[in-house]
């Protein structure tokens, strides 16, 4: 039996991770993707799992379809999950460390690739600005600006927004109903 202590993929959302970036599907499995999120908002180590497994589906890997479907889960983690999960991928090390670096020239990467990953760091910066513990993308982003790299334009009015709304346990809405109604919620297992 393989021994997999270090192997991010070994985690339960490091798995589905792998899965759901594998270079093989034909498109994005955005029920495996938001499994994702499901795991990262309700386990202790879902964030930093989850972020171990994205960085290494990233960093050094020549295959850009996988690098894009990484993109697609971390973009869809940001939009879905809450501060836990923002901390770490705001962070200037990780910004630097795994999506710019991605983006060096040494590495070739296609323009489209390129543009995705500058877009997800503005619209982060621009998000994350008015929070000190999600500044690390703010500092990067300004520093990229101003070393004079072009970022590509963005309608931000068409962009999805940044948030994540507080998750709303099923019994307690069913309750609520069955208080509108006067008729009380009786679970049926």
């Amino acid at each position: 039996m393989e021994f997999l202590i270090g192997n991010p993929f070994s985690t339960p959302v490091g798995q589905r991770i792998e899965q759901a970036t594998n270079g093989s599907i034909q498109s994005e499995d955005w029920g495996l993707n938001m499994e994702i999120c499901d795991i990262i908002n309700e386990t202790d180590e879902g964030p930093r799992d989850a972020v171990k497994a994205i960085k290494k589906r990233i960093v050094g890997n020549k295959n850009f379809r996988e690098i894009m479907f990484a993109l697609t889960v971390l973009e869809t983690c940001v939009k879905n999950c809450g501060h836990r999960f923002h901390v770490l991928v705001a962070s200037q090390e990780f910004v630097e460390g795994v999506l710019v670096r991605s983006i060096l020239p040494k590495n070739n990467p296609p323009a489209i690739l390129h543009d995705r990953v500058l877009s997800l760091i503005q619209s982060w910066a621009d998000a994350f600005r008015s929070s000190s513990s999600l500044a690390g993308v703010v500092h990067v982003y300004d520093d990229l600006r101003r070393r004079g790299l072009e970022f590509p334009m963005t309608d931000l009015d068409a962009l999805s927004p940044i948030h994540t709304p507080n998750r709303v346990r099923l019994s307690s809405t069913l309750t609520h109903f069955s208080e509108l109604f006067n008729k009380p919620y009786q679970p049926q297992f």
